[in-house]
């Protein structure tokens, strides 16, 4: 799409939001009804083509991307109208007699950018909550997940008037000519190299964004975890997707003591769920494109490799591998994996791991196996990342309860539930003063000793 159209767009949001027709809560949950039944009646395209752009198998791809969009949408739907009311709160002495009270109201023209790794999920679950909100917006799928991003613009122009919500495929070009475009929001789930592109581009508009970005998670195990149940649970998270995941343990730091024990229960886990040959199981995904395939093929060391390794160039596949011996050295370590690529590392000094972790930038997820409670505690309360699990692994974000978010390099900003509604809204917070009564202490000149003294005593 040109420049010109991507303009003439905008613009027609612009006049429809001025209308102020997406205001009104009753709209707002009767769009979000017909987004979910369009979900509904799609949901057998959206799977096939997340198999087409990733290799998903149906059932990953209702668990992970589809089933959550509709139970986010339905959370949506229970809630909207308790989170767009007003909220009183308390009005201090001084502004006697007065009433203060928070209304959420939109911020307007949106754009939302989505990745490919859960092209579907990524894409949908904040549209929901933009128009839970009350916005209008338009949305940018990525060029790498082509399948899905047809499947999502079919589902939005069945939907929606482009006044209201429209999608714009294509690449960088596009990207570009959105990003120059100033709106009133800008949503970005990507990684963190064009995530400071889209916060640079941002802020020539003082346009407010959020941004879930990523980075490398570490999973900690140490000596008091039950091992088979961690191996299952990591092997699972890790490999979910091919390892294209945000959240995924992008690396292991497990005790020296039962480093052993830990790499056996994990070969063991690997054969169990994806069998003795992954490459050659069904529901085994594949990395998205000959670009990403060759970046990991190039993080792996044969000489460290105990389990996996394995690759078909023809299918883009990589067989889930785990790494042993590995060092803050090796190429592994110096980016994000993204990919089946689990690297273990070793310690003897919990004290040392979370003083190293401190030093380090801060990860979009972090996960701890322990029975420690005191260990969990340092960890939960001491170290600075965007969410993470004890005993488990990446599934802290499927719950519309809690918020999902990076901090520092992982991200700005979080979303699901509550959290993507006040994402998507700005607060005013207004002051309702009665005229009955006019306090006269404010106003000059300041020369009464009795108006003094009350003046300190309501601020105080």
């Amino acid at each position: 799409m040109k420049t010109r159209e991507i303009q003439g767009l905008l613009e027609a949001q612009r006049r429809y939001f001025k209308t102020g027709a997406t205001l009104p809560v009753d709209f707002r949950l009767s769009q979000l009804r017909k987004l979910y039944a369009a979900v509904r009646q799609h949901e057998k395209e959206v799977l096939e083509a997340l198999n087409q752009d990733l290799g998903k198998s149906a059932f990953e791809g209702f668990m992970s991307e589809a089933g959550l969009v509709l139970s986010e949408i339905s959370y949506m739907l229970r809630h909207t109208r308790r989170f767009a009311r007003r909220k009183a709160v308390r009005t201090p002495l001084s502004q006697f007699h007065s009433r203060s009270f928070q209304q959420a109201v939109p911020y307007g023209n949106t754009l939302i950018m989505s990745p490919w790794n859960y092209p579907f999920l990524l894409t949908i679950t904040p549209l929901a909550n933009a128009i839970a909100a009350g916005n209008t917006a338009i949305v940018k799928p990525s060029a790498y997940s082509p399948a899905t991003g047809a499947a999502v613009q079919r589902i939005i122009a069945e939907c929606f008037d482009p006044e209201y919500v429209a999608v714009i495929t294509g690449g960088r070009a596009e990207n570009t000519a959105l990003l120059d475009q100033k709106f009133d929001f800008i949503f970005f789930t990507g990684s963190q190299a064009v995530g400071r592109e889209v916060l640079r581009r941002a802020a020539e508009h003082l346009t407010p964004a959020v941004l879930e970005l990523g980075g490398k998670s570490p999973c900690i195990v140490d000596a008091s975890a039950n091992l088979g149940l961690a191996a299952r649970r990591i092997v699972f998270g890790k490999y979910l997707n091919c390892g294209q995941t945000c959240v995924a343990p992008d690396y292991i730091l497990c005790e020296a003591s039962v480093k052993d024990r830990f790499v056996s229960e994990v070969a063991r886990q690997i054969r169990e769920q994806y069998g003795e040959k992954p490459l050659e199981n069904r529901d085994y995904g594949r990395i998205v494109n000959r670009k990403h395939f060759d970046r990991l093929r190039g993080l792996i060391d044969p000489d460290k490799v105990v389990v996996g390794g394995e690759a078909n160039e023809a299918a883009l596949q990589i067989a889930p591998t785990v790494m042993d011996g590995v060092t803050w050295d090796d190429a592994v370590m110096g980016e994000e994996i993204f990919g089946p690529i689990m690297p273990i590392l070793t310690f003897d000094s919990f004290d040392a791991v979370v003083s190293g972790l401190k030093d380090r930038d801060k990860p979009l997820a972090l996960y701890l196996f322990s029975s420690d409670r005191e260990r969990v505690r340092r960890v939960t309360g001491e170290l600075t990342y965007g969410g993470g699990c004890i005993n488990d692994v990446v599934i802290h974000l499927a719950t519309s309860e809690m918020g999902f978010g990076g901090v520092g390099e992982s991200g700005i900003g979080s979303y699901h539930g509550k959290d993507g509604f006040d994402a998507f809204s700005h607060y005013k917070s207004i002051l309702d003063k009665k005229t009955w009564l006019d306090l006269p202490m404010r106003y000059q000149p300041y020369r009464s000793k009795l108006y003094e003294k009350l003046l300190h005593l309501f601020l105080r």
